[in-house]
């Protein structure tokens, strides 16, 4: 039998210190995110990031916390609720960190005599620190407590027309009643050696804005070009003339060098070339989540404003739109039906 496994970042059970330290434990000692060996990340994590990030980690979290719980986490899961009854197969829904973790989504699919998964990353970019660490951590528990089970993966969603024309319809109708100066396409960020060692053909990716323009084998598994394809795609549908809109990256940590342009940066720079009304969207993620509802509706916000800007909207992620959910059933109907 065939079933559907849904999976997104994940979130802390609570926004306090004590229950952010574990959260951030697990995200951060992830290989596939601070990639450098173990004793040199567990020094890294554990002698001196987890000292201070977990306290101010959790007044961010704090700021964006609904009654329900995490709005990544709460949004995932009516997402999910909207979609199970549109689709033909049993479902259940993970998070990479944190809970309901992919054990439980793993066992919760064998318990209803589920052989076969669609291993379905909520992530439309192919990235080593969400989609590959989703997909390596999905192996490394089908095969300790699920051996016989079969995986199928749902790719990079960057570029399919149903996703870009949900996406556009989203920044069209979140906008209908803003007159924006300017429309920016902020990206999460990635240091530049993910992009490196994701490249299959070891010479393609050179990060000086040719190589994502150049047909490559490469762009099947490259961050960088695909943020700038969605980008481009929704920018078409919509119409938007050239000059009015940019593409950055945000979410850097100190260290290597990451994803350039800065969203931060970038922001702060606008009012003085004459940008007042700043419309911001965050095609990297489908639910909104600390990144969207703190970095960029609260943070951002404010910088635009005490440097001079006058109005400032962030666009929500696709969330559980009707549109939306109902791609994702499409999607997955289309797998179970396939032979």
């Amino acid at each position: 039998m065939k079933g559907v496994l849904l999976i997104n970042l994940g979130s802390p059970e609570s926004p306090t210190p004590k229950d952010v330290k574990p959260y951030l434990d697990e995200f951060l000692m992830d290989k596939y995110v601070i990639d450098v060996p173990f004793l040199l990340r567990a020094l890294l994590v554990r002698g001196i990031i987890l000292r201070k990030r977990p306290a101010k980690s959790a007044e961010a979290y704090a700021k964006i916390w609904w009654k329900e719980g995490s709005p990544l986490v709460v949004l995932s899961k009516r997402m999910f609720e909207k979609v199970k009854p549109q689709v033909q197969v049993p479902m259940a829904l993970s998070m990479r960190y944190g809970n309901p973790n992919i054990y439980s989504g793993l066992k919760e699919l064998a318990d209803q005599g589920v052989t076969e998964v669609l291993l379905f990353p909520l992530y439309p970019h192919h990235a080593m620190s969400s989609t590959v660490t989703v997909l390596e951590k999905a192996e490394e528990i089908r095969k300790e407590h699920f051996p016989t089970m079969k995986f199928s993966t749902v790719p990079a969603f960057y570029n399919k027309p149903d996703y870009i024309k949900n996406l556009s319809d989203s920044i069209k109708s979140h906008l209908a009643n803003f007159e924006y100066d300017h429309l920016l396409f902020s990206y999460h960020g990635l240091p530049e050696r993910h992009i490196r060692k994701t490249d299959v053909t070891k010479s393609h990716c050179k990060i000086d804005g040719s190589c994502c323009n150049t047909p490559s084998p490469a762009h099947e598994f490259c961050y960088r070009h695909q943020c700038y394809e969605t980008t481009k795609l929704v920018v078409q549908q919509l119409g938007i003339p050239e000059g009015k809109y940019s593409q950055t990256f945000q979410s850097r940590l100190a260290g290597d060098k990451w994803l350039e342009p800065y969203t931060d940066v970038e922001v702060n720079k606008m009012p003085e070339k004459g940008i007042k009304k700043l419309a911001v969207v965050t095609p990297a993620f489908v639910a909104d989540c600390l990144e969207t509802l703190e970095e960029i509706a609260m943070e951002a916000n404010h910088e635009f404003k005490a440097h001079g800007g006058e109005e400032f909207t962030a666009v929500p992620c696709l969330n559980d739109r009707e549109d939306w959910c109902k791609t994702v059933s499409n999607w997955i109907n289309d797998w179970a039906i396939a032979k």
